[in-house]
């Protein structure tokens, strides 16, 4: 017995070691850096407004995705199942069913449907759009709003993000961020 205690002597003294380690300064360090580096994201990228009022808003996070469906705002990427493969029978009906929503919503719409407004991303909660995703619903959203098309547009490029460095990743349209403008609140 006392010989079992001796050896499981070193395994605790590593494990209170490691759990300090792993568990009390690394997840400080981290938290540090990413509040110094990336407050923004470290925080969760909420949208904050301050309405007429005064009183403040929280409307939602840039960073991960919000549902929208009425015809008078930009609609995003689908939720749902996004690990089905781009040939399966049951990505190829989801695709179909989606296609026939925006012939319903839009109608009057006889342009191609970009893929990703019928496709889930591959978390299921990307928060931005293609550029063609967004034009695909300038027409409508105009036409709901009783704007011009030209200031739709004008919205969706100043919430519209380039590559980094003009190579890394694709341009995105943050769809939570041009709903909020479209209402006026940002």
């Amino acid at each position: 017995m006392k010989e079992l205690l001796k050896s499981l002597k070193p395994a605790l003294y590593c494990f209170i070691i490691m759990t300090i380690l792993c568990g009390v300064v690394y997840t400080g360090v981290i938290t540090g850096a990413a509040q110094l580096l990336f407050p923004n994201q470290a925080n969760g990228g909420v949208i904050t407004v301050t309405l007429k009022d005064g009183t403040q808003k929280d409307y939602g996070s840039a960073l991960i995705a919000q549902q929208f469906t009425k015809p008078e705002y930009l609609i995003g990427r689908p939720a749902g199942i996004t690990n089905l493969s781009p040939v399966s029978e049951k990505q190829n009906a989801l695709v179909r069913e989606r296609t026939q929503w925006w012939h319903n919503l839009d109608p009057e719409n006889k342009a191609a449907i970009p893929i990703d407004l019928v496709t889930a991303s591959g978390s299921g909660v990307d928060p931005g759009i293609s550029p063609a995703a967004a034009e695909y619903q300038v027409s409508r959203i105009a036409k709901a709003r009783g704007m011009g098309e030209d200031q739709v547009r004008s919205i969706i490029t100043k919430h519209t993000t380039q590559r980094l460095l003009g190579f890394i990743g694709e341009p995105a349209v943050n769809v939570l961020k041009v709903n909020l403008a479209l209402d006026k609140l940002i």
